[in-house]
């Protein structure tokens, strides 16, 4: 939540927008949702607002429940292993 509350109302907007579409969606298109090559078990979800690219870590919980964990602004091709990381914290 403190991610989503720092972000523009346009990113908040979109950011509701795709988790409805996951939500709703029983297949849904990798554009917001993909795999992490690598990391079993470990997802992203992909925002595109404002020109920027945003990504949720999230996992699933007995087969339905989509997990978030971290969120962040993404600036680079390659995900950093730190923000990898700090999704399994805690």
């Amino acid at each position: 939540m403190d991610f989503y509350e720092k972000q523009s109302p346009e990113v908040q907007k979109k950011t509701e927008w795709t988790l409805g579409l996951i939500r709703d969606l029983r297949v849904i298109p990798e554009k917001y949702f993909k795999h992490m090559e690598g990391i079993k078990g470990l997802f992203e979800i992909r925002i595109n607002a404002e020109g920027n690219i945003f990504r949720i870590f999230s996992f699933f919980d007995k087969d339905n429940i989509v997990v978030l964990g971290n969120a962040f602004q993404k600036k680079t091709q390659k995900t950093p292993k730190g923000v990898i990381a700090k999704s399994f914290e805690n």
